[in-house]
């Protein structure tokens, strides 16, 4: 029997549109940009050939249009897994959902959901102003413990590997994101593998006034690595991408700007020009999807 989704889990706005993004599923496309900042939807969708829906609800900006002939969507989330994980279990309601009758749709959709971000270097060899795409994600923040998440073997060591080596009070969970969408996109960029922090600040191993707990957590990171996988940038949302793309069976990529290498402790004199060659990187293969 299928399951019916009460009024309190599924939240419905008046117009029947999903609770946060205020989207209906003719709003969006299956290929669908993210982007952390609100001002940077703009900055995709400059390139459109059209803009055919807009829709402003808190951080969750969303520009629906066609590039080169394909309909696309570019959403923005704001910051952090917190924001990843309404984005993701709202998209995945509006095409995997029957929002009238409340209840799971027969045949399932797979969404391909490509985030366009900025990151910090974690290796000498990963310069200012170069491209990265992620293959593995290592989220140190605990919003997989709220959810049963399965992991390869190859994960799971990574994770306990992880926990040791930077003496963490809790697990941190490791995941693959999606092959099919490496290989698409890869050309032109580097492969690493990202790690995502909870926070700006301590978790990045950044201190201002207030003390911090891992004030080594930069060093630790940057040198650690289980087998061939050694970690490469990092910033504050692939990892929850990553995870929730497995358990809803979408298609994730996280492709970023390098803006910072915290190892060179550089800085991008121009990062706009950076996050630019990016986008236009991302809209043409995400054209060709």
């Amino acid at each position: 029997m299928n399951k019916q989704y009460p009024e309190s889990e599924l939240i419905l706005n008046k117009d029947g549109s999903v609770y946060h993004l205020s989207l209906k599923p003719q709003d969006i496309s299956d290929v669908i940009l993210t982007v952390g900042d609100p001002s940077r939807v703009h900055k995709v969708s400059q390139y459109f050939d059209k803009i055919t829906f807009e829709m402003n609800k808190r951080e969750f900006i969303t520009h629906t249009g066609t590039y080169k002939g394909r309909k696309l969507t570019v959403m923005s989330t704001g910051m952090g897994t917190d924001n990843v994980e309404i984005l993701m279990t709202e998209l995945d309601a509006l095409a995997n959902i029957n929002l009238k009758k409340r209840e799971n749709k027969a045949k399932k959709k797979s969404l391909k959901i490509i985030r366009i971000g900025t990151s910090g270097g974690l290796q000498q060899d990963l310069p200012v102003d170069s491209l990265s795409v992620s293959q593995f994600a290592v989220g140190l923040d605990t919003l997989m413990h709220f959810y049963e998440l399965e992991r390869t073997e190859a994960e799971s060591n990574v994770e306990s590997a992880l926990q040791l080596e930077v003496n963490l009070p809790f697990r941190p969970y490791c995941v693959e994101g999606s092959s099919s969408l490496l290989k698409h996109f890869a050309e032109g960029m580097n492969v690493g593998n990202t790690v995502t922090c909870p926070g700006f600040y301590a978790p990045q191993g950044r201190q201002l006034r207030a003390p911090i707990r891992f004030p080594d957590i930069v060093e630790s990171l940057s040198m650690f690595h289980y087998g061939d996988l050694w970690l490469t940038n990092f910033e504050m949302e692939t990892a929850g991408y990553y995870a929730m793309g497995r358990l809803l069976g979408h298609d994730v990529l996280s492709c970023n700007a390098i803006v910072a290498n915290r190892m060179s402790h550089q800085f991008s004199k121009n990062s706009d020009k950076t996050i630019d060659s990016l986008i236009k990187l991302v809209l043409n293969k995400a054209s060709e999807l």
